[in-house]
C-alpha cells in the first residue's frame, strides 16, 4: 500500500502507517507512538483552566509519564501559542529530555494553541487533539485549518459524534492537509461529551503507546 493510501486508512479507522516516530505493529492496526513520551502538556479550553475535570482524569489516568496541566487564560492564539512553547521547553528541562520527548495537547482552544505552536516549529513527540474547534458552530466555511499542512507529527483527534465544532466528515476532509499520520477517533456526545473521560483515556494511552509498556 502507498504512503498517501496508509495515511487515509488511519483516519478511516484502517491499517496505521508507520510515518514519522508513529508505528503500525500495535492491536487492530491502530496508529500509536513507538514509545511513550517523556511527559504530556495539557491545556484547557478558551473559557476553562487547568482544572477542568476532563484534563485532571487524564492526568490522573496517566501516571506512568509526567503531566502538566496548563493555564492558557487568554482567547488570543498568538499569546497561548507563546505559553505553551515556555511550558513546553521548561517541562522537558524539568524532566532532563529533548523537547520531541513531550507530547502536548488539550481542549478545544488548548489544544488548536498547541497544533499552532507545533506547525509553527516547535519540537513535540506528538499532538492529542480533544474536541478540537475546526470551525465555529454552523460556520462551516470559517475553518481553522490553514496550519495544518505544516504538520508532520503523528497527531490524535477525539471528538464528539454530535460536537457542532466539526462533524466526522469534515474532519476526515480537512486532516487530508497533515503530511503526518492522523489518527481520528469518536466518543458520544457534543463539544464537551458527559461520562467519556475514561473511554478518551483509553483512547490516549493507546496512542501514546503507554499501555504497550
Amino acid at each position: 500500500m502507498a504512503a498517501d493510501d496508509d495515511r487515509k486508512a488511519d483516519r478511516k479507522g484502517g491499517s496505521a502507517s508507520s510515518t514519522g516516530t508513529a508505528s503500525s505493529d500495535r492491536p487492530a492496526g491502530r496508529l500509536v507512538l513507538a514509545e511513550p513520551p517523556a511527559g504530556l502538556l495539557l491545556t484547557p479550553g478558551a473559557s476553562a483552566d487547568r482544572d477542568h475535570k476532563t484534563l485532571v482524569a487524564i492526568d490522573d489516568g496517566l501516571p506512568e509519564i509526567a503531566v502538566e496541566r496548563l493555564t492558557l487564560a487568554t482567547t488570543s492564539i498568538k499569546n497561548a501559542v507563546g505559553k505553551v512553547r515556555t511550558a513546553a521547553e521548561a517541562l522537558a528541562d524539568r524532566l532532563g529530555v529533548a523537547p520531541d520527548r513531550i507530547a502536548l495537547g488539550g481542549r478545544s482552544f488548548g489544544g488548536r494553541a498547541c497544533s499552532v505552536a507545533v506547525a509553527d516549529g516547535l519540537a513535540a513527540a506528538a499532538l492529542v487533539l480533544l474536541s478540537y474547534p475546526l470551525h465555529p458552530p454552523g460556520k462551516p466555511d470559517n475553518l481553522r485549518v490553514e496550519h495544518f499542512e505544516r504538520l508532520v507529527t503523528p497527531t490524535l483527534f477525539v471528538s464528539g459524534t454530535k460536537d457542532p465544532f466539526g462533524t466526522a466528515a469534515e474532519f476526515e476532509a480537512n486532516a487530508e492537509a497533515i503530511a503526518g499520520s492522523v489518527r481520528l477517533e469518536w466518543v458520544p456526545g457534543n463539544h464537551a461529551p458527559k461520562g467519556q473521560d475514561d473511554a478518551i483515556i483509553a483512547l490516549i494511552r493507546h496512542f501514546l503507546a503507554i499501555d504497550q509498556t
